[in-house]
């Protein structure tokens, strides 16, 4: 039995009753396959999994698609459902923001102004501020999170040991379409012709990650991404497995984003660098 609550008055009763470790997975909604995959990694670790529903305005930029961005509640009940999970928080933007806009947020630091940071300025500050909010409102011993939003992932990573949290958080890899697109809420938007040419993002880095120096990687990565007139790129960047410099020999990451029309996506893989490769 799935239970869908609004307040977080509901969400301490219920919490409160728990028999065991707490999972939560947190969602802006409009859910996909990807989304289904951390519920099941989460149903397999702990005995009570909440999903949490929650538009996130903090996150977003001016000129962004907060008041477009796909809301499909119904919907992702029952997706919820279909997963077992046990509650399903979907908090107004009131019952998250008592009073309006927090007056304190979290500081994404210096990993949260390269990247996405760099383009989107202060989204990494709302994320976290709602993860840490929600972190503490659910009491989660666990929390799952997508590979995909890579930066993410080492930001909430980065808060969660620096202020001493004490939650443990589980990345889980990008779910792709079978033709190799990471799935994301925002690929709705795309046109048919529009979705062909999103293609070369991850055949971009299936190709860079087949190379083990980081000159060849970026090289063959980038040839593949100029032959694509449809695709305007924001940023290529190769990284270490943490968001700093790529290592000469080890674990590393590329990442890139780019405008597909009107939509920006987002996609990264692991490569190995160097003797390691």
């Amino acid at each position: 039995m799935t239970y869908v609550i609004h307040t977080r008055a509901e969400l301490a009763e219920d919490v409160s009753h728990a028999n065991g470790e707490v999972a939560v997975v947190m969602t802006m909604g409009a859910l996909h396959e990807g989304h289904r995959q951390l519920m099941r990694e989460a149903r397999k670790r702990a005995k009570f999994v909440i999903v949490t529903i929650f538009v996130n305005p903090l996150q977003f930029g001016p000129n962004e698609d907060f008041d477009k961005y796909p809301r499909t509640l119904e919907a992702d009940v029952e997706a919820c459902r279909a997963e077992g999970v046990d509650v399903v928080f979907a908090p107004s933007r009131d019952e998250m923001y008592p009073g309006g806009a927090p007056s304190i947020t979290m500081n994404a630091g210096p990993l949260g102004e390269i990247l996405e940071g760099a383009s989107r300025p202060g989204h990494f500050s709302g994320m976290l501020t709602v993860v840490q909010k929600l972190l503490m409102l659910t009491r989660a011993d666990v929390a799952f999170f997508g590979e995909k939003d890579f930066q993410q992932l080492a930001l909430i990573r980065r808060m969660v040991r620096d202020l001493e949290l004490g939650v443990e958080i589980v990345g889980v890899p990008t779910v792709r379409e079978p033709d190799g697109l990471a799935m994301s809420s925002r690929n709705r938007y795309l046109s048919a012709g529009e979705r062909r040419a999103a293609l070369v993002l991850s055949q971009a880095l299936r190709e860079g990650a087949a190379h083990a120096d980081a000159e060849s990687a970026l090289a063959a990565a980038t040839k593949i991404l100029e032959d694509e007139p449809g695709v305007r790129v924001d940023y290529l960047s190769l990284t270490g497995a943490d968001l700093g410099p790529a290592p000469a020999d080890g674990p590393a990451r590329l990442l890139v984003a780019a405008r597909v029309g009107a939509t920006r996506l987002i996609d990264n893989v692991p490569l190995t660098l160097g003797r390691a490769a």
